[in-house]
């Protein structure tokens, strides 16, 4: 290319880096704006669910069993439910837990309206299996308070479910319901109990984690500093074609 094409040829680069670089400010703002609503909504969410965890328990509607649930609005509900625990249907859902792994023990709730499985609590190894632990009989009523949990979903952090070798990975009660043949209509949630239900001292109740990612401020400042680079940027190519041009 002879040195008059390329003279002929910056300018258009100039002006396609300066449109380029204001586009990108411009888009940077906006991801920056928009992480800026996240975290109020993230806070608004962390608050309501602080109210649900702590309110007084109310009794699990008949409804529930059959309407769709609203994450944002019915998730960590403190309920209660009344029925019979089918301990032979137990399902053991492998656990990470602040006393270290273990299981979950899932059983099915019979109620007056359906069933609900219900996460009894956390056991280690040696109490997995049923016979190691003291429990209500099947044909007694009891009563369950605990926090309403959707089900879990496997992807990058949970294995997905093995039913046909029994190995437990997500808490999802539909699979728990299929292989464990569970009739009628089964709740599409599960309760995590709050209180012990059992005689003995396993399970151990109460280990929910109640905890949100809210990483969005500091998201919205590496946006909001991208934007201010873009801009600097942008001043530094307009005052580079303001004085080639004197």
């Amino acid at each position: 290319m002879s040195q008059a094409s390329r003279a002929s040829a910056r300018p258009v680069i100039r002006w396609a880096l300066l449109v380029f670089l204001i586009a990108a400010t411009v888009g940077f703002l906006a991801l920056g704006a928009w992480q800026v609503e996240r975290l109020q909504w993230k806070r608004d969410l962390i608050a309501r669910v602080d109210a649900r965890v702590h309110a007084p328990p109310a009794e699990l509607p008949a409804s529930s069993f059959r309407s769709a649930l609203d994450p944002a609005e019915d998730e960590y509900r403190r309920v209660t439910a009344t029925g019979r625990l089918l301990h032979t249907q137990e399902v053991a859902v492998y656990a990470t837990t602040e006393r270290g792994p273990g299981y979950w023990i899932m059983t099915p709730l019979v109620t007056g309206d359906g069933t609900v499985w219900i996460n009894r609590g956390y056991v280690d190894n040696a109490h997995r299996a049923r016979e190691t632990r003291a429990r209500h009989d099947e044909s007694e009523t009891v009563s369950v308070t605990g926090l309403l949990r959707l089900p879990e979903q496997h992807g990058v952090f949970l294995r997905a479910n093995v039913p046909e070798e029994d190995r437990w990975y997500t808490r999802a009660p539909a699979e728990f319901s299929a292989a464990r043949d569970v009739d009628g209509v089964v709740a599409p949630f599960f309760i995590d109990a709050q209180d012990r239900i059992d005689t003995g001292n396993w399970p151990v109740p109460g280990l929910t984690m109640v905890q949100f990612r809210n990483n969005h401020l500091s998201y919205a400042l590496t946006w909001f500093g991208m934007a201010l680079l873009g801009l600097l940027a942008t001043v530094f190519v307009l005052r580079s074609e303001f004085r080639r041009k004197r």
